[in-house]
């Protein structure tokens, strides 16, 4: 029976990882391949959400759920988060690494947000929901949390900014010169 609160879906063990009571079934001969960490961490987050839903007052079915409500769910996930957001009056605001403990409050990072967000998209079109109706990934939703990575950058003192993947160097020499693949090719001469 429900009391009415919200499941905490920070609720992992030592190793990450949430316990449920399902999770120490008996080992069979035959071996099942076990979800990989990407899908066992899906239907955890599938599962809180649809408890959410069941607790929202009132209750919501899945047809229902509108971007507000994710951002409704997203906001009450912050309770439980650990990463510590300085407001814009902690001497603190923009440092990366603070020297002493400060009053702030503890939030869930952009990036658990995000990769949150992804994983919700992906299992509400595989629990029947249609692909243009999907509210995790409306606009509002995406500008969210482009707000929330600018906020946390400033007040954490880093940057989210994308690092581009450097293009591999080929080492098989090029086919015009096998002999030396150091020289430049014909050409090429510097002139200045």
């Amino acid at each position: 029976m429900h009391h009415g609160h919200y499941p905490s879906p920070a609720s992992p063990s030592s190793d990450g990882f949430t316990v449920s009571p399902n999770s120490a079934a008996p080992s069979s001969s035959s071996p099942t391949p076990s979800p990989s960490r990407y899908e066992a961490q899906k239907r955890r987050d599938w599962n809180t959400f649809s408890q959410y839903l069941k607790n929202h007052q009132p209750p919501l079915s899945l047809s229902r759920c509108s971007a507000a409500h994710v951002l409704e769910f997203l906001r009450y996930l912050d309770q439980f988060g650990k990463t510590k957001i300085h407001t814009p009056a902690c001497p603190f605001f923009g440092h990366p690494n603070p020297p002493a403990p400060c009053p702030c409050p503890l939030r869930q990072a952009w990036g658990s947000l995000d990769a949150l967000i992804g994983r919700l998209r992906a299992a509400f079109e595989e629990n029947g929901g249609k692909r243009e109706a999907n509210p995790f990934g409306a606009r509002a939703v995406r500008l969210y949390l482009r707000e929330i990575r600018e906020l946390q950058a400033k007040a954490r003192g880093i940057s989210y900014r994308k690092h581009r993947k450097k293009p591999q160097k080929t080492t098989s020499p090029t086919p015009s010169h096998p002999h030396n693949p150091h020289s430049p090719p014909p050409g090429t001469s510097s002139a200045a």
